[in-house]
């Protein structure tokens, strides 16, 4: 059997829905791009995103028009040297007036953010994410344990019922009349059982330079990763919170709305806004009982008398988180993670996979820079011997 035989399998609606969703999903991966460059949702004005996709024709013969003669070798003749005219730019066609040239067709589709991450995120995760106890970090599983001869109607286990029937009426003498198909005592109940286990917690630090170096443009940079990085993740985990922090020569904590709308002025001191971070965990969250990760966006710049502090705080850091992450941002040029910041998180990271770093300096690379800090099958192989 082909690989995708199980596609025949369904009605022809059912095929024709399945390999439209299927467009759609490519045609939002392919504008991913322009999608998260276009869509104005960190100043909380457009909640939708429009993505176009080609419309799908079954094959079928196109007949000419009545009066049209040519077709399939007629026309003049092509002689070596002559000179075909190329397509239009962009796939456009100059202005002029109305003709009667066929073309083809494309719907643009409105999706709302929310589906756009649903889709975007199927694929990733958090790394170095386990289990914490302590508190009420637990959860509650029903899990299927056994069988009993009573229960809900839903819960009906008709294969096992049907093998019960077959053992009863083969242990029987065969009487003069055949025993019932099926009897009361014949039927099986899948049974649930509720378990408690230990519940997963993360918290996740957002840390962002707001300093003078920043420039409105980088600041849009950090800000659009860390809204993009936000919506995925509080779809991925039931326990999940959240720490906005932005830092200059000091630093201080913003709910989420404030955060995406402060900026600042003066000097860098990195190491006030790792204090910060430090500051809250030994408050209210403990590594025993939280999966802990920071991303850090920043320009890079930093004052040289703060490398030691900054050093240290970092590497106090790496031992009580699970990850930490460094987004180099910079609108101007492509600084390929050469500046101070860059080289603190490259010195903290040796050989290990807990600290990470990526640049980036237009929009386009914002959604590049997510997957590298997100995705699965990305640490899962990092992970492996």
């Amino acid at each position: 059997m082909s690989e995708n035989a199980w596609y025949d399998l369904f009605s022809r609606g059912a095929r024709d829905w399945l390999r439209h969703n299927e467009k759609v999903r490519e045609a939002v991966h392919q504008h991913l791009p322009e999608l998260i460059a276009g869509a104005d949702v960190l100043e909380g004005g457009a909640r939708t995103v429009r993505v176009p996709v080609k419309m799908l024709e079954h094959h079928h013969f196109r007949l000419l028009r009545p009066g049209e003669q040519e077709g399939v070798g007629q026309g003049g003749a092509v002689k070596p040297g002559d000179r075909l005219a190329g397509p239009h730019g962009n796939g456009s066609r100059p202005r002029g007036p109305g003709g009667r040239e066929q073309g083809g067709l494309e719907f643009v589709l409105e999706f709302k953010v929310d589906e756009i991450v649903d889709w975007l995120w199927e694929e990733m995760r958090l790394p170095n994410l386990q289990s914490r106890i302590g508190g009420s970090a637990e959860e509650t599983d029903w899990v299927r344990e056994g069988w009993d001869r009573k229960g809900a109607r839903s819960r009906l286990d008709r294969r096992r019922s049907f093998r019960e029937s077959i053992k009863r009426r083969a242990s029987q003498p065969s009487p003069a009349r055949a025993p019932p198909t099926f009897t009361d005592d014949d039927l099986r109940f899948r049974q649930l059982s509720r378990r408690e286990r230990p519940a997963t917690q993360a918290v996740v630090f957002l840390l962002m330079d707001v300093s003078g170096s920043m420039a409105d443009a980088d600041r849009k940079l950090a800000k659009s990763f860390f809204f993009w990085a936000v919506q995925g993740l509080r779809r991925q985990y039931r326990h999940l919170e959240t720490v906005f922090i932005a830092h200059t020569t000091e630093a201080w904590e913003f709910d989420e709305p404030r955060f995406f709308e402060v900026r600042g002025d003066g000097g860098t001191v990195a190491s006030t806004g790792l204090a910060k971070v430090e500051e809250i965990i030994a408050e209210r969250y403990s590594p025993a009982r939280y999966n802990l990760y920071l991303f850090y966006a920043s320009d890079g710049d930093n004052s040289l008398s703060d490398r030691s502090d900054a050093a240290a705080a970092l590497q106090r850091l790496r031992e009580l988180t699970s990850y930490c992450g460094f987004l180099e941002v910079s609108a101007s040029v492509q600084r390929h993670l050469t500046t101070e910041t860059a080289r603190l998180f490259r010195n903290l990271a040796g050989s290990s996979d807990t600290v990470g770093s990526f640049p980036v300096s237009r929009m386009e690379d914002i959604w590049t820079a997510v997957r590298h800090f997100f995705t699965r099958q990305q640490r899962e192989a990092e992970a492996s011997p």
